[in-house]
């Protein structure tokens, strides 16, 4: 999250600032070689990839934000935020992909960063790729996961995070309920609010929201970013020299990125997204199979759904819109409920066989207004007949609302679930029904496609 956000004001403002600026900005970042000796790469596709990283230094921050923000654990010297960015080869549109930091990973022989000693081929966290081998490893291990060759590679930790939001002046943010973590100190009341760079790093580092953990928390990461790609396009300053420089020249100071990412490319990735809107940019995370399989010595892992994630990256390497445009449908008919469609965290389950149940079931809630997670999971094992939502008692109203949508299925309280509504799919699942608040409230954004930021 924190190198997309530098990323993004930076190359939304090279196309407009200029060769002499950006020349001289050059020479503050910090360079690494994550290709070297890199072999059997997979082919190169159109357009042009990124690897993102964030990672958790936090060794230029001040005693008071630290204490302030929550910052005051020991580094885990590894990734933070993956992301995968597409930009289109005919410069109109970017795709980012979320890689969750616990997903399962197999990396490649290494020579081992810390200790010098050559490691064959083993499982692993995504995020240990970089705590063995840095960039080099991480790029090696996320290529060989997604068969996606990477042109660039860019890093960034809280320190650079922070400064670039607050010398953007902030970014605003719109929550259709009260979000509180106790661990990162989050505590935005349902609503609008002007974040400062401290208070976005909490938005986008909270794992402890509701249920949904990491997953939770690339959806408020994707949100964040579709956010700021609003703000910097709509609000002109990026097309100040001046103030361009003070945000570039912030954010390169704690940015790494790979040798041939110099002047050139990023006057050519300024070209590419000038005109560039939130509506021209598509979020997405990699689909999962289970979110807490087992490896020994290792623990509890993020497991992808093999089949869905390869067509996933096979729409990046094919150049291809990860999901297809379609307009806004109208609902007269929609039933009245107590709580908008859009404030109902949901996760769907398939609770049956049947393939592709659990995605029409979350497709068709997210098209009904429903904040989905956007990655349904398998139930358990076995056949469930009639469709189930468990709920936390204390969203008994968000549970109503989900119902009506859901005509005929079970509802069951489970006392300490959190604010995320869990539905298993049953056989009986045939449509979702239109609902509509009673009273229209603030909604979140959504998090398919940028254009969807604003609160409603």
């Amino acid at each position: 999250m924190r190198v997309v956000t530098g990323l993004s004001v930076l190359v939304l403002g090279a196309g407009g600032i200029g060769h002499a600026v950006v020349t001289g900005l050059e020479t503050g970042i910090d360079r690494v070689d994550p290709f070297k000796d890199m072999k059997n790469r997979p082919r190169a596709g159109h357009g042009m990839n990124l690897l993102l990283v964030g990672t958790d230094g936090r060794d230029r921050i001040t005693p008071e934000e630290k204490e302030k923000y929550r910052l005051g654990g020991a580094p885990c010297n590894c990734t933070d935020t993956v992301m995968l960015v597409h930009l289109s080869a005919d410069k109109e549109r970017a795709s980012v992909v979320s890689l969750p930091r616990d997903s399962y990973a197999q990396v490649p022989e290494h020579k081992d960063l810390t200790t010098g000693k050559t490691h064959s081929a083993h499982p692993v966290k995504l995020n240990a790729a970089y705590a063995e081998g840095g960039p080099g490893l991480t790029v090696r291990t996320v290529e060989h996961m997604t068969g996606v060759k990477i042109d660039h590679y860019l890093e960034v930790d809280f320190t650079g995070f922070m400064r670039t939001v607050d010398t953007l002046g902030g970014v605003q943010i719109c929550t259709a309920r009260p979000l509180k973590d106790s661990y990162s100190g989050l505590d935005l009341a349902a609503g609008t609010h002007e974040l400062n760079g401290g208070q976005a790093l909490q938005f986008v580092r909270s794992r402890h929201v509701d249920g949904a953990s990491d997953l939770g928390r690339m959806q408020r990461q994707q949100k964040f970013l579709a956010s700021l790609i609003k703000q910097a396009t709509s609000s002109g300053v990026l097309l100040n020299p001046v103030k361009f420089q003070d945000v570039a020249s912030t954010m390169l100071g704690s940015v790494r990125a790979d040798r041939g990412f110099g002047t050139e490319q990023m006057l050519e990735l300024g070209q590419a997204m000038r005109g560039f809107s939130p509506a021209s940019s598509e979020f997405a995370s990699v689909p999962l199979q289970d979110v807490a399989f087992p490896v020994k010595g290792i623990g509890s892992t993020v497991k992808w759904d093999e089949k869905k994630a390869e067509k996933l990256f096979r729409a990046l390497r094919d150049d291809k819109p990860l999901a297809p445009r379609r307009p806004a449908e109208r609902h007269p008919e929609a039933v009245p409920v107590g709580v908008a469609p859009q404030r109902v965290r949901v996760q769907v389950y398939n609770g049956t066989p049947r393939e592709g149940l659990g995605r029409r079931a979350d497709d068709a809630l997210h098209a009904t207004g429903f904040d989905t997670t956007r990655t349904p999971l398998n139930g358990e094992p076995g056949e469930r007949e009639r469709t189930l939502i468990t709920y936390d008692p204390r969203w008994d109203r968000s549970a109503k609302s989900l119902a009506e949508a859901l005509p005929g299925s079970e509802l069951r309280a489970v006392t300490g679930q959190g604010s995320t509504m869990r539905v298993t799919v049953g056989t009986d699942f045939a449509k979702v029904r239109p609902v509509r608040a009673e009273d229209p409230e603030r909604g979140e954004f959504g998090t398919v496609t940028g254009d969807q930021v604003a609160c409603r």
